[in-house]
């Protein structure tokens, strides 16, 4: 008996040890967790239920030069409630005014509302959805229902902000104009960026059931800087004007792309630029910044760069004599042709720019540089024709101008350069030299923004780049700029020549595309191009026209597919301002009416607006979405300024009603 009684307690002992020891275990382990890494698992069990959520700056607004909106930021709020911490009390009283309130706004009855607010809180749901979307009019309206109106805590009222970019001009300029996302930041977004993106604020959330999470107070620990505003050198009208004629030409011709730049010639502003190419449904869109990016063979534009080179070297003069045979010619083992049947037989080289003879410039250029082509060849890189023009904007082509020694240097290389082949130019920078010569040898870098400002404070200005003083003595700019008026009045195109405004320019055609000579003989493919200026004294405008593989059955010259383009931008520039020829292009700080608009349309954007407003003198690009992130539907009669709308100031705005507005055309 005592021996089993002693067996028993030593089973007993045993297992009161054991516990004893396990006891110290877990007193051991509380007490390293506790106190040794205390911190660190208190920290891990914040990142897991609390986070820091990064609240969005808005970006600052993108201007043309009169202070139309080109780019801005809408807010968007998505509300959700948390419809457990409202009082029982408060919910019970308030809860049929709410779903009345939540029905006016958002539609669907207000006992739909009820019963879905009812089941959330019987499923104890603090993170219900309600809404997303909604501009800062409606968010105001929401933010004041019943029960909402406590705010977070008492009337579990959620709201979170977010911002996306709208473009009032829809697809115009949209490359130009840019993006700072996904696709790479190009144009004015991407190159500003740092200006528009503003500092970024956070609110702490914590995590709740079913993965969500919910801010855990009503303000943010930080509030996020909205961005500054850009103002660009854009010009609304002359950026319509540029876009409309490139697109009917595209139409009209089949093209595959192209691209107009407009450049104000004193300060080489960048007045308008359209980018256009053509999709699978065959219509034509803002694809790439064809102006900016892609380089190409110049073909006969290049001409003027040659003239003006030998002209600087004193290799040849405007009366030098060529013979340019019967429109045909062999030079190193390759026929040269020109476009006119027959040839132009022996002309000056002021005829040969005038009528476009590849035949005449191979001869002048080989005949006079063939024993030292490094001088020619310096000659245009002395004139920066092979440098970036080294813009802000995202991915400007490389000019290749290839020298004696490099890989691609064949004795055809000097005469092909002369006519524009074996090298590769943008349009920015081909119009760059054109704008030179309208701007008497003065070579001054293109430019598209004039500075950074945020509402009254001016930030950053963006004055003229000059290039080079003089690219050319006066004498040989003088002599190429009598040329290029030549080429309008009896050259290749005085089809496009009028009395009653003055143009110069070149026509240019190249083929592309044309390595396998065969298979382009089957299909040829051109690149039609027209550059020069207006008027043709004194000019304000720089312009150049580039337009990719038009179909050949309906045209492919310059002065054919280009030209017309050109001459209808300078044209309707002439008529919406006759005062062309005496505007001061210096005046670049001038800014009194851009201000006025600048600050009005902060003033009205910034209310919370319940009744109409009065939108007369306000601009197309303004009024829409303006009245869009008031909840309005918008249709316009016209384009420009508005000069009658259908709801009458003062009437109250209902979401979702049709305001009609009537421009000024």
């Amino acid at each position: 008996m005592s021996t089993t009684k002693k067996g028993i307690l030593n089973k007993l002992y045993i297992v009161f040890a054991f516990v004893v020891f396990f006891m110290l275990a877990i007193l051991i382990k509380l007490t390293n967790i506790q106190y040794v890494n205390g911190e660190k698992y208190r920290n891990l069990s914040q990142q897991l239920t609390l986070k820091n959520d990064t609240i969005f700056a808005n970006r600052g607004n993108v201007f043309s030069d009169d202070g139309s909106l080109l780019a801005t930021s809408k807010s968007e709020y998505e509300i959700r409630m948390d419809a457990v911490t409202v009082d029982g009390e408060v919910f019970e009283k308030n809860i049929r005014s709410l779903s009345k309130s939540l029905s006016n706004l958002l539609g669907n009855s207000a006992s739909h509302w009820e019963t879905k607010i009812r089941k959330a809180r019987t499923n104890r749901n603090r993170y219900l959805f309600i809404a997303k979307g909604l501009g800062y009019i409606n968010y105001m309206k929401i933010k004041h229902f019943p029960i909402f109106k406590l705010g977070m805590y008492k009337g579990g009222f959620i709201a979170e902000q977010s911002t996306v970019r709208a473009h009032p001009l829809g697809k115009v300029a949209e490359r130009t104009i840019g993006y700072d996302d996904y696709r790479g930041g190009p144009g004015i977004e991407g190159a500003y960026r740092n200006y528009l993106r503003g500092k970024f604020g956070w609110r702490m959330k914590q995590k709740i059931a079913k993965g969500q999470w919910r801010p855990i107070s009503d303000s943010n620990e930080k509030d996020p800087i909205d961005g500054k505003d850009v103002l660009t050198t854009i010009n609304v009208n002359i950026q319509d004007i540029a876009h409309h004629s490139l697109l009917r030409q595209l139409e009209y011709y089949h093209a595959e792309h192209g691209c107009v730049v407009v450049m104000e010639t004193k300060t080489g502003e960048i007045k308008a630029i359209s980018n256009l190419g053509i999709n699978a449904e065959g219509n034509y869109y803002e694809k790439r910044n064809y102006a900016v990016y892609e380089s190409i063979e110049p073909g006969s534009a290049f001409k003027l760069m040659s003239l003006v080179a030998a002209l600087k070297l004193k290799a040849i003069d405007t009366s030098t004599i060529v013979d340019t045979k019967d429109g045909k010619y062999k030079m190193y083992g390759r026929y040269i042709h020109d476009s006119k049947r027959g040839g132009h037989g022996v002309i000056s080289a002021a005829k040969a720019f005038e009528v476009s003879s590849n035949i005449g410039f191979a001869r002048l250029i080989n005949d006079n540089f063939k024993d030292r082509p490094a001088d020619f060849i310096n000659a245009l890189k002395g004139m920066h024709l092979d440098k970036k023009l080294g813009l802000k904007i995202k991915g400007e082509g490389k000019p290749e101008i290839p020298s004696p020694g490099d890989k691609i240097w064949s004795k055809n290389a000097l005469p092909s350069i002369a006519y524009g082949y074996n090298l590769r130019m943008t349009p920015l920078q081909i119009l760059t030299f054109y704008n030179a010569i309208a701007n008497n040898g003065e070579m001054v870098k293109p430019r598209f923004v004039k500075e950074i400002r945020s509402r009254n404070r001016h930030h950053n200005f963006f004055d003229k780049e000059v290039i080079d003083a003089s690219i050319c003595s006066k004498k040989t700019i003088a002599e190429v700029q009598e040329l290029l008026k030549n080429v309008v009045k009896l050259g290749t195109a005085k089809k496009l020549y009028s009395k009653n405004f003055s143009m110069a320019g070149k026509t240019g055609t190249a083929r592309t595309e044309y390595g396998n000579y065969e298979e382009w003989i089957k299909d040829k493919r051109y690149v039609s191009s027209f550059t020069g200026y207006f008027p043709a004294k004194n000019p304000k405008y720089s312009c150049i026209v580039v337009i990719h593989k038009p179909k050949v059955q309906k045209g492919y010259y310059g002065a054919d597919v280009s030209g017309p383009v050109f001459k209808d931008i300078a044209q309707k520039i002439y008529t919406s301002n006759p005062d062309v020829k005496t505007i001061n292009a210096n005046d670049t700080r001038n800014f009194a009416s851009i201000n006025e608009k600048y600050n009005s349309y902060y003033t009205i954007s910034n209310k919370a607006i319940r009744t109409m407003p009065d939108l007369k003198g306000m601009a197309e690009m303004d009024a829409i979405p303006f009245l869009e992130n008031l909840g309005l539907k918008v249709l316009c009669e016209g384009r420009g300024k508005v000069v009658k709308q259908s709801i009458k100031v003062g009437e109250d705005i209902r979401k979702g009603e049709t305001v009609i507005l009537k421009l000024s055309t």
